[in-house]
């Protein structure tokens, strides 16, 4: 028998719209502390960051986020949970760099070696990356293309999934590349181009300091906590990718208590087990892979699961979203003409209708003359754009 305080879908929706800065007047005036907000901002499509920043900024602007990225380096992109690319602050990167990037660095070597076959072997694949980090050092900033062409042994070939009919090519320099960056010696720099642009170069990135691993899992268990839970276990280890054992020691080392959910059991840290007051009424136009849509693998409290064939691709990514006081409403897209369109899923007032005019028109305003088109499209937003 589950028990500990109840927590109510009302509460759970209420520290959402609080603690994600969705509510209008707690949206932030830093990309460090929209990424903190959020443990890290999805990033695996460039254009996520910039979106997913601007929706919680009170003056939404590009350049903040590229502030971030590019100039002051205080917020860096680190693959890591579930083998996602998260851009996080530098005040939580190491202990996500030693709680999860780590490990998928690890993963990542070992599969780069069994690719390569039994032409290269580790000391080649070593002499391979100080090749490319000496060249990186000399040019001070270069693409995997200009790295590629200073070191031979990068212009090698990867075959993937021979004989397939979806049989794949790429240079050993993007793997080398890619290594790199998991590794923490390489960032990626501003692109080549509009903040949409997934044409970077890289650049050498300062050290991380070192956390213990299990210090540094139960440093992450207790942020994201603070800023997901109350949620079951299973939240969490979907979220980072982690073991059983490993998420339940992690949740202890955190301290962190059980609850009861409207759903099933959960966890809270200690003193979050009270009613929260909302926030008052709020609407969101969220990005595709926005951190909030994706923070939870359990979502019906938050989204009707009659909405997911609308806003979700076959391989579970969810497309651009509408919120109205802490729950998925409907999608939206922007059209080759610059229009911000949207749709509902279900009957949600005047009111909402309203906000969520309001918010398509901010977004319009900051996004200029930028198009968006999602890297993972899904029916509704394609439907939407026709």
């Amino acid at each position: 028998m589950t028990t500990g305080p109840r927590i109510s879908d009302d509460d759970r929706r209420a520290r959402l719209g609080r603690r994600h800065l969705l509510a209008p007047a707690l949206r932030a005036t830093s990309v460090e502390a929209v990424a903190d907000a959020l443990v890290g901002l999805h990033a695996t499509d460039p254009a996520t960051v910039f979106l997913s920043a601007c929706a919680r900024l009170a003056e939404p602007s590009p350049a903040e986020v590229e502030r971030g990225l590019y100039e002051d380096v205080t917020v860096v992109k680190l693959l890591s949970m579930r083998r996602t690319i998260f851009a996080v602050s530098t005040e939580v990167a190491p202990c996500v760099n030693s709680s999860t990037a780590r490990t998928i660095a690890r993963r990542e070597r070992a599969a780069l070696l069994k690719s390569l076959g039994g032409s290269w072997d580790g000391r080649r694949l070593a002499e391979a990356e100080r090749a490319a980090l000496d060249a990186l050092a000399a040019r001070g900033e270069a693409t995997t293309a200009e790295l590629t062409a200073d070191v031979p042994d990068l212009q090698e070939t990867l075959v993937s999934s021979p004989g397939k009919p979806y049989e794949g090519r790429q240079s050993v320099g993007s793997r080398v590349l890619r290594l790199l960056a998991s590794d923490g010696h390489v960032r990626r720099g501003r692109p080549r181009g509009s903040w949409t642009s997934s044409l970077y170069p890289w650049a050498p990135a300062p050290s991380l300091p070192e956390m213990p691993e299990r210090e540094a899992k139960a440093e992450l268990a207790r942020r994201w906590l603070a800023s997901y839970g109350p949620s079951p276990e299973a939240d969490l280890k979907w979220w980072t990718g982690w073991g059983v054992r490993d998420t339940r020691t992690a949740l202890a080392d955190a301290g962190a208590e059980a609850v009861r959910l409207g759903h099933g059991p959960g966890f809270a840290l200690p003193g979050d087990t009270g009613p929260v007051e909302p926030a008052g009424d709020w609407a969101a136009l969220l990005p595709g892979l926005d951190p909030t849509a994706m923070g939870w693998r359990e979502r019906d409290w938050y989204l009707s699961p009659d909405h997911v064939p609308f806003l979700f691709d076959r391989a579970g990514n969810v497309g651009p979203t509408v919120w109205w006081n802490g729950r998925i409403v409907g999608g939206w897209a922007r059209r080759a003409d610059g229009e911000i369109v949207w749709r509902a899923l279900a009957d949600v007032g005047r009111e909402a209708v309203a906000a969520v005019e309001a918010e398509a028109g901010r977004l319009a305003d900051w996004l200029g003359a930028v198009r968006v088109t999602p890297r993972f499209r899904t029916p509704l937003e394609r439907e939407l754009v026709r």
